[in-house]
């Protein structure tokens, strides 16, 4: 079931010459624009010595802040991005950018990195930020992996989180059913190219003698359940991938969230089967559904020229956030 709210930004409607889910997936990556205002890093040092960076666009001081956490293998050249941040500063709003630990273009120095349950790095940063700017409104948008890690970052901390309202699209509300649909058919593409970005960050960050597991076991993972089984679950304390699995979906959050939330999703989205998208009774009475039958993954791109793409999806995030000020 869709709650709806009377604001005509709620429906979306695919361009007709994208119709398709994987053409809805991947023509943001071919489209997208580049970011327009100037970006400014900043380090944040956590307290196990790791650190974690934040690129900043807008400077407005005092207006709302919008922290985005990307998704897997993300960056400020996913498609996702630039249109967004370009959005969020064009209203007069800043952009902080989160990239997740080892994420960046700097290894981080910890035998760790992110993973789909990692929160509380996230609630270190966003504690920094709320200390500076009593009194700024604070907002959080999560795509992909980084929904479900705002989402059960929501669930964990209910009404002590500290953001006024918060967005998640094309969640893996169940990483169980999102890893084995990526098993399947045209998905393997998106697996092959997710796995390939995150093998090379582990070798780039890991010299073979140095390596916390061997560059000939990373190698052999085909799928995301030996990468994590590999790597991932050991190397953050799962006892394995199931468990990680099952600790760490998000799903198990959403009845104890206590911030205005909206969650995004197409079922048409090729990460995972339509089974997954929560029903009304599986979420809080603070949770909106925005479920559209079209989409793909992080996709939501309409247009009525062929070329000419249109992004829904920056439209009805900051439609949401604006109601909620």
């Amino acid at each position: 079931m869709t709650k709806t709210t009377k604001n005509n930004i709620n429906e979306f409607k695919p361009a007709w010459w994208l119709r398709n889910k994987h053409l809805q997936t991947m023509w943001p990556r071919l489209s997208r624009r580049k970011i327009k205002s100037p970006l400014v890093k900043e380090r944040f040092e956590l307290p196990d010595g790791d650190f974690i960076d934040i690129a900043w666009a807008g400077d407005n001081a005092y207006s709302p802040i919008v922290v985005i956490l990307h998704g897997l293998g993300g960056s400020l050249a996913s498609p996702y991005a630039a249109g967004l941040i370009n959005a969020i500063t064009a209203k007069g709003w800043r952009a902080a950018f989160m990239y997740f630990r080892g994420a960046s273009d700097e290894p981080n120095r910890l035998h760790r990195s992110y993973h789909s349950g990692e929160t509380q790095d996230f609630n270190f940063v966003i504690n920094e930020i709320k200390k500076r700017e009593l009194g700024t409104p604070l907002f959080a948008v999560g795509f992909s992996l980084g929904g479900n890690v705002l989402l059960k970052w929501l669930g964990e901390l209910k009404e002590k989180a500290i953001v006024k309202a918060a967005v998640a699209i094309s969640v893996p509300f169940d990483l169980t059913s999102a890893a084995n649909q990526l098993q399947t058919g045209f998905s393997k593409f998106y697996q092959w190219y997710l796995l390939a970005r995150l093998k090379r960050k582990y070798f780039e960050k890991f010299k073979p003698d140095r390596a916390p597991v061997d560059h000939r076991l990373i190698k052999k993972c085909r799928n995301f359940w030996e990468f994590d089984d590999t790597l991932t679950a050991p190397l953050h304390g799962f006892y394995s991938v199931d468990d990680y699995y099952q600790r760490c979906s998000s799903k198990h959050y959403l009845q104890d969230i206590k911030v205005p939330t909206l969650i995004i999703h197409a079922q048409d989205d090729p990460f995972m089967t339509s089974t997954v998208i929560p029903q009304k009774h599986q979420v809080s009475s603070c949770v909106d559904l925005a479920i559209t039958a079209k989409g793909g993954h992080v996709g939501f791109v309409s247009g009525r020229i062929p070329g000419k793409a249109e992004y829904w999806l920056d439209q009805r995030i900051l439609a949401f956030l604006k109601e909620k000020l």
